[in-house]
């Protein structure tokens, strides 16, 4: 389960979390920061990651596309990393249950 974690997160996330989800990214590792959605969308893609995000437009496009990829909508308003973090360690069982089954698109967890 490799994971990308949109802009709009830390780009420290995927180090901290990568007991949990090895080799996932941030946008920034792979220089799509401040890249339009659908680029982003199409790069998880053809990159089996999940996406992670604040975003409601990736929760509009995982709506309207299906997966893949598959998208964690993080509905947790203004928040620090640390709480990201313990909000995708927290859930992690629910997260490798919602990977695993191919007829979800959206996970929303706050």
């Amino acid at each position: 389960m490799k994971l990308l974690f949109d802009e709009n997160l830390s780009p420290k996330l995927p180090n901290r979390l990568s007991d949990l989800f090895p080799n996932s990214l941030h946008v920034r590792d792979v220089r799509m920061q401040a890249t339009i959605d659908p680029i982003v969308w199409d790069y998880a893609k053809d990159n089996d990651l999940m996406i992670v995000s604040k975003d409601a437009d990736m929760h509009d496009l995982s709506l309207a596309l299906g997966n893949p990829p598959k998208v964690i909508w993080l509905r947790l308003g203004n928040c620090s990393t640390s709480q990201v973090e313990h909000v995708l360690r927290r859930n992690f069982e629910a997260i490798e249950s919602f990977y695993e089954d191919e007829s979800l698109s959206l996970l929303a967890l706050s």
